[in-house]
């Protein structure tokens, strides 16, 4: 009998919805510190288990001669709407979000872009499914957080097994509640990212039906507010604050258990599981350039939204993007890193 899906762990995993984004009823911030020294305060929008939590575990939150305050948001939507707000300077999020404020006319700007595999990135069902490929799922009940990655994967998933949106019956639910429609069978299939993935897997509570691998971008972003890259201390600021996340990053391929126990402690996650989700796709990210074919990878995201009318307006993605800090960073194009076993 498969092992049911701790209702405790709902709760934890509910805070790391920011992941890849997504709407939240839970649209306020909780201060989470600060760190450093000196007259300049940047404030940094963050998430449960996210940069705060990598930066310190690298040891990269040393010798600032700034202050870092930190912000805690449920989801990537809120968080944007603070940088919007001037609130925030700076914060992660997923792929996605982006192009929602972008369709909303939110003041934001992209300013750094990692990429990771997709595999993380899955259409799951549960084990005992009949389900064996993409195309079977026409006139089935699919859960996925609106506005998240994991919409446009299943998008995309369904638009390569030759179907549309319209041909599945789509349940619009944050993935607590994703999770819990799942083991209880309330629905048939559940478009979502990891660590969902990997816990599910580790339940032995559903399987894989396809992944987001070649299908989608598997790009993750900080976005800054157009004020703060306008004042030439805090752009300074965020320049050193992205080279330490770009150094923390390669710490967690070089450490890919000892993240993953930080992760857990962090999150309230089982280590098992976040070892899974980091060793599938965390630990495989790297810093890419923001260019041409970033920019056209998701402009057709954004043109995927708009054309279902998902977002009010056409978007041009291009506007939204200050390439300042590429440096001599890779090509978005590169190939992720493989997962490191330790």
């Amino acid at each position: 009998m498969p092992r049911r899906l701790a209702p405790a762990l709902l709760l934890p995993l509910a805070l790391l919805v920011a992941a890849c984004g997504g709407n939240s009823a839970a649209n306020t911030s909780t201060g989470g510190g600060t760190d450093g020294k000196g007259s300049l305060t940047l404030n940094v929008g963050d998430q449960k288990g996210g940069s705060e939590a990598v930066l310190r575990a690298a040891g990269e939150l040393k010798n600032l001669d700034y202050k870092i305050k930190w912000s805690t948001f449920t989801s990537g939507p809120p968080l944007l709407e603070a940088v919007n707000a001037k609130a925030v300077d700076i914060g992660g999020v997923g792929n996605t979000p982006p192009i929602f404020a972008a369709g909303a006319n939110s003041k934001i700007t992209v300013v750094a872009a990692y990429r990771g595999n997709s595999k993380g990135e899955a259409l799951l069902v549960p084990k005992d499914s009949k389900l064996t490929k993409t195309s079977e799922l026409k006139g089935k009940s699919i859960a996925v957080a609106q506005g998240s990655s994991a919409h446009y994967q299943l998008i995309a998933s369904l638009k390569e097994a030759g179907l549309k949106l319209s041909d599945v019956k789509v349940k619009y639910l944050q993935p607590a509640d994703a999770l819990a429609a799942f083991t209880a069978g309330k629905i048939d299939a559940w478009a979502v990212w990891d660590p969902y993935t990997s816990q599910v897997l580790q339940a032995k509570q559903g399987r894989i039906l396809t992944d987001g691998e070649g299908v989608v971008n598997g790009l993750n972003f900080q976005v800054a507010a157009p004020g703060a890259l306008d004042d030439k201390k805090r752009a300074a600021a965020i320049g050193d604050y992205l080279e330490r996340l770009r150094r923390a990053q390669d710490w967690v391929y070089e450490h890919p258990d000892e993240w993953a126990k930080v992760w857990a402690k962090d999150t309230g996650l089982p280590y098992e599981v976040a070892l899974a989700s980091v060793k599938r796709s965390n630990a495989t990210r790297i810093p890419v350039a923001l260019d041409k074919p970033l920019i056209a990878s998701e402009q057709e995201i954004a043109d995927t939204f708009t054309d279902l009318k998902l977002i009010p307006r056409k978007v041009d993605f291009a506007d939204f993007v200050d390439a300042r800090f590429n440096g001599d960073l890779p090509p978005s194009t590169t190939t992720p890193r493989a997962s490191k076993e330790s």
